[in-house]
């Protein structure tokens, strides 16, 4: 199919091609029981991860800004009636939600050049959210970014974003050598749940106070948070020492920061 589309991944579309069917199986297994659910399927590129949703059973909706993809993916769509449907748009500026009647489960092996930010907003939507859970293909350094802990190098502002009001694991580790062309790092796929959000807390807030946090990380909390109105003040009514650094913050702790902020 490749080859008869004439198709190459696209550096500037952050694009890199998965071809193994096993390997591409098991991350569609990630989610679990995808027999006639809907899914939603960021950047599928010629089809590779598609085929193996199809071939779970799932009802695809594929987001595709690349038209040199779209032929191949008409290709799919004719092979599994009914199954798929292909967006030629761009997955950061369309209304994904509106496309769904239930809630999706999001499985992507998504371009690395906006993957994260594809993420933070499908973890800024009202929650509970729109989707069921997001089965996510990213560069291995991104994906233990969203799964750290605190005092863990990795441990950061997507950390906590991430696991506030979910639950985040790494489902597999994918070797760079899977992939074509092959980047030059490794990669994950990481698999985030939703859960209750904590009672009190905005995300709006909770976002403004690790931007400020973790913008200067090095700093201690009383001169990194100190642009934040009433942060000074509410860690010393919870005790918490304005000495420390973000990273030593656990997400408990942000979280009860936030609740008194909001």
């Amino acid at each position: 199919m490749i080859a008869r589309h004439g198709l190459s991944a696209s550096k500037a579309l952050g694009q890199n091609f998965l071809f193994d069917g096993q390997l591409l199986a098991r991350i569609a297994a990630v989610p679990g029981e995808l027999d006639g659910a809907e899914v939603l399927e960021v950047g599928p590129g010629p089809g590779g991860l598609t085929r193996a949703l199809l071939a779970a059973g799932a009802r695809v909706t594929a987001i595709e800004r690349d038209r040199r993809c779209i032929p191949a993916l008409a290709e799919l769509r004719d092979a599994y009636p009914g199954q798929l449907r292909v967006i030629e748009d761009d997955a950061l500026a369309i209304d994904a939600p509106s496309l769904f009647a239930g809630k999706p489960h999001i499985v992507s092996n998504l371009p690395y050049n906006i993957g994260t930010a594809l993420l933070v907003g499908w973890l800024s939507a009202d929650w509970q959210p729109w989707w069921q859970s997001c089965t996510l293909m990213f560069q291995r350094e991104v994906a233990d970014r969203i799964v750290a802990s605190a005092n863990d190098d990795a441990y950061g502002r997507l950390a906590v974003l991430s696991q506030w009001r979910s639950t985040a694991r790494i489902a597999m580790p994918v070797h760079r050598s899977a992939f074509t062309p092959p980047p030059k790092v490794m990669s994950a796929v990481v698999h985030l749940v939703p859960t209750e959000p904590p009672a009190g807390v905005t995300f709006k807030v909770l976002e403004r106070l690790t931007a400020a946090a973790f913008g200067q990380r090095r700093k201690m909390l009383r001169q990194s948070v100190k642009g934040v109105p009433g942060a000074a003040e509410a860690m010393e009514k919870l005790g918490i020492d304005p000495t420390r650094r973000a990273e030593t913050v656990s997400v408990e702790e942000f979280v009860t920061l936030a609740r008194a902020l909001s």
